[in-house]
């Protein structure tokens, strides 16, 4: 294995990583199209620069229990040094999970309108409400909750669901606990056994990686800069114990196993009592989505406990079964659940940001006070409102045009799903997922999910994603995404089978 680049990647940098070891016993040549991608060369940055003036204000404490590095800059890191090592190589990326194809005209359009308007007396407007526009809430409404007792006024339009869970922690405080799904998007943190190294070159600064826009050298908001919204967010406002590096987890967290033995769906009679359960569905990474059957029973459970599900619908319009697209399609749904969801995997939205939040108005905390009217304080207190722009573009996805546009272009990335699943199928692989969400689980039983995940890149020049950085129960697993343009799939499909044939 090629020696690996160290950066500095100020805040978001890892000190640590996991194993490079490369071990596979059913590997062939595979032969790879090249690309004349040139490589930014980096300048050298000190990460050891001599301490000045300090001030007298204590660092949160809660803050210094947040590991180092995430899964996605981590997986930039070994990406840039797989660059070095193969500059003619063209890498495809089926990492992350940012969208690839372009915005449908219909919803730009009306942006563009919204934006020329901005620049006449008529048309200009300024703050607008918090809780969003009217037009777009009631659009909310009856598009994804008509005949499921959600009104308008209760959601609330934002930039963005990862948004939205750190308003939610805000409103639930310090003093609560919380259950995820092991595994989830992406919280486990990385060790390193050896530094990372690579000729001629010292550090690389994360400005370098993320301005770097050649094909096959770029890194996104998405790969450098997420930490995981329902972990990190919940260590940072003081509701969990220290990082437990035995077990890579935090203490005072219930980590809820999905795996295939469960199908996916945590076993909740050994699921302890918490305050918030946060719950995917369909699920990033597995790809799995919860029957109704499934969510009945989780909607009794938090019944039972006085609990709290976020629910996180990010991907209901993948969904291609019976399955509910909504919590609210449960009965009872609407005393015990909230929901967040956005239009970034619907419509590419992940540059342009809206998303929005369901808080019913049955919901109430145990002194009965409702939970939306803390919610909309929140709201009012913390943020101005979304985009007047970006919302013109929420209501004309909303439009029958915007809607017949945006699930032409879930087709386009189901086609995708399917060409993966396909290809790992073909190939002998257990493979999950991929029905009602745009990635694939492929199971390597008895490997490292990193070994995997560095077989793939050093012989095929393609990004995956490693099951483990999703939790210990993503440990022999990697995440294909979906997200990606048709060639490169198909192209990555090839690479795949002429790997593992």
């Amino acid at each position: 294995m090629a020696q690996l680049l160290m950066m500095n990647l100020s805040s978001v940098s890892s000190s640590f990583l996991v194993p490079n070891t490369i071990t596979t016993n059913r590997v062939s040549k595979v032969s790879i199209r090249s690309s004349n991608t040139s490589i930014r060369k980096c300048v050298a940055t000190s990460s050891t620069e001599k301490t000045g003036y300090k001030t007298g204000v204590s660092r949160n404490a809660n803050m210094a229990k947040l590991q180092a590095g995430y899964l996605f800059p981590e997986i930039a890191r070994r990406r840039a040094a797989h660059m070095l090592k193969y500059p003619d190589a063209e890498v495809i990326r089926l990492g992350i999970g940012d969208t690839t194809e372009p915005i449908p005209e219909v919803i730009t359009s009306a942006m563009a309108m919204k934006s020329h308007a901005l620049s006449t007396l008529e048309g200009y407007s300024g703050y607008g409400a918090e809780q969003g526009d009217k037009q777009v809430r009631a659009a909310l409404a009856s598009s994804f909750y008509a005949d499921l007792g959600i009104e308008e006024s209760d959601i609330f339009v934002s930039d963005g669901a990862k948004c939205d869970i750190s308003r939610l922690q805000l409103l639930f405080g310090s003093n609560v606990t919380i259950a995820v799904q092991d595994p989830s998007y992406p919280y486990v943190m990385l060790k390193l056994e050896k530094p990372l190294a690579t000729e001629g070159v010292k550090h690389i600064s994360s400005f370098d990686l993320m301005s770097s826009s050649k094909r096959g050298c770029w890194f996104g908001h998405d790969s450098m800069l997420t930490g995981q919204a329902y972990v990190d967010s919940s260590v940072i406002m003081g509701q969990t114990g220290q990082f437990q590096n035995d077990v890579e987890k935090y203490g005072n967290i219930e980590y809820m196993r999905c795996s295939p033995e469960n199908d996916f769906f945590p076993d909740l009679s050994k699921v302890s009592r918490t305050d918030v359960i946060y719950f995917c569905s369909p699920n990033n990474p597995t790809g799995s989505a919860a029957t109704r059957e499934q969510l009945t029973r989780l909607v009794q459970f938090a019944k039972k406990n006085g609990s709290i599900i976020v629910y996180d619908s990010a991907y209901a319009m993948y969904m291609s079964d019976d399955n509910p697209r909504s919590i609210f399609e449960i009965p009872g749904a609407r005393e015990v659940a909230i929901e967040t969801s956005s239009f970034s995997k619907y419509a590419g939205f992940t540059g342009v940001r809206l998303g929005w939040t369901v808080v019913p108005k049955e919901l109430l905390f145990s002194d009965g006070f409702p939970v939306a009217k803390d919610f909309n304080r929140i709201v009012c207190t913390c943020f101005n409102g979304a985009s007047n722009i970006a919302q013109a573009g929420g209501l004309a996805c909303l439009s029958p045009e915007g809607l017949k546009a945006m699930r032409k272009v879930i087709r386009f990335y189901q086609e995708n799903t399917q060409i993966i699943v396909d290809t790992f199928k073909s190939l002998g692989f257990n493979v999950y997922g991929g029905t009602n969400a745009p990635y694939v689980w492929v199971h390597f039983p008895g490997r490292s999910s990193w070994d995997v995940f560095s077989e793939i890149l050093e012989k095929t020049h393609v990004v995956t994603t490693p099951g483990s950085g999703f939790g210990p129960g993503g440990e022999g697993f990697i995440r294909v995404s979906a997200f990606g343009h048709r060639a490169d799939v198909l192209e990555a499909s090839k690479r795949f089978k002429q790997l593992y044939k």
